[in-house]
């Protein structure tokens, strides 16, 4: 039902490289903490996964509430280190855009 409240939260979480670490050290050192294995963690589902030349990889993962503290664990015994991570709860915008730009033909704000 379109009603019921999604369970699950939207995480954006960017993943800037070290500076001075190759693209070689950022594969050993995933390789070695076992990323590709650990994240993201079971329970979760990626919405998206981008790279982002001059930025860092930005991920969006949904993710059940009860399971946040251990996102943020993984994060932190997998990713620090290679990267310096930032956490944003975010949402789907498209649908209230869509609602925004209807309103606005209908003479609102």
């Amino acid at each position: 039902m379109a009603d019921t409240p999604d369970p699950h939260v939207l995480l954006t979480i960017i993943l800037k490289h070290h500076d001075g670490l190759v693209l070689d050290d950022i594969q050993s050192r995933l390789k070695a903490s076992d990323w590709w294995d650990r994240f993201p963690i079971a329970g979760t589902r990626v919405v998206s996964w981008t790279v982002a030349m001059g930025l860092g990889q930005v991920v969006t993962l949904e993710v059940p509430p009860h399971l946040l503290g251990q996102v943020n664990v993984e994060l932190e015994r997998s990713a620090w280190g290679v990267f310096k991570t930032e956490v944003y709860p975010s949402y789907d915008f498209v649908p209230v855009r869509e609602r925004i730009k209807e309103r606005v033909r209908n003479g609102g704000q």
